[in-house]
């Protein structure tokens, strides 16, 4: 089985003040992953990002912080406008899906997952392996959930990545990105940025600054955190730059291209 995470900067265009698809990239994306899927047949899961949906309303209502019992009225709002922008991108990203004959079915976070400070404590993936057992591809995607400590939070689609693999056992993780991989400091920033074709630690990276887009959910270097921890379990990870056009297909074919694989040595 196979876990796909498209980013919301691949999805979105994350830094416009209003929510705003990339058609472009979406449909672009639909089609490599009908091909993938047509060229060899294969179990698939969908994650993907909140970008400029989710982003902004878990940022303003300060989701996932404490508050006091006299907030709890406006941070339940802020939930529910949250929640409700992240299921308006992932309409519009089944749209895309479906126009391509792909069976997918969404299964909001929120409705199977819930927290402890942040992290996943609770979850049940029942109906995730019965609709994969019928032929369906669940599409799943960051989103706002009850959290046990703070009563809610935000879980970023790269928690999940992590979670779905461990309980799934996925065979392969493929984070799509808008950079080649991972560098010892931002590319976008740095021109002498190096290149990591293998990345096994925090330690080799000069800078903590992610990359392009540092967001609610932590930015790159939340992504590797998470994926260090699959890799210590002895699940690889490979990340590519989802915006260059063949590069999701390869990658879901098992095709050479640029890209970093997070392993441990």
């Amino acid at each position: 089985m196979i876990i796909l995470k498209i980013g919301g900067s691949i999805l979105t265009k994350k830094d416009s003040v209003e929510s705003e698809i990339d058609e472009g990239n979406l449909k672009r994306i639909a089609s490599e992953i009908k091909s993938s899927i047509d060229n060899s047949k294969k179990d698939l899961v969908i994650v993907h990002g909140a970008g400029s949906f989710g982003h902004p309303p878990a940022k303003k209502y300060k989701i996932g912080e404490p508050f006091s019992k006299e907030e709890y009225p406006e941070k339940r709002i802020g939930f529910a406008k949250t929640q409700n922008a992240v299921k308006k991108l992932n309409m519009l990203i089944c749209d895309a899906l479906i126009k391509e004959d792909l069976p997918v079915v969404a299964i909001p976070a929120s409705s199977f997952i819930t927290t402890t400070n942040k992290r996943v404590s609770e979850g049940n993936l029942d109906r995730f392996n019965k609709f994969l057992e019928k032929g369906y591809i669940p599409i799943i995607y960051g989103d706002v959930v009850l959290d046990n400590e703070l009563e809610m939070a935000v879980i970023s689609g790269d928690q999940i990545i992590q979670y779905l693999a461990i309980n799934l056992k996925a065979d392969q993780v493929i984070l799509g990105t808008d950079v080649d991989g991972v560098y010892n400091k931002n590319p976008k920033t740095h021109e002498d940025a190096v290149f990591f074709e293998r990345f096994s630690s925090l330690d080799d990276l000069d800078t903590l600054e992610g990359t392009t887009n540092v967001d609610v959910t932590g930015g790159m270097v939340g992504k590797i955190k998470e994926l260090l921890y699959l890799a210590d379990l002895g699940i690889e990870s490979k990340i590519i730059n989802a915006d260059i056009e063949n590069n999701v297909y390869k990658a879901l074919e098992n095709e050479e291209l640029k890209g970093t694989i997070i392993s441990k040595n």
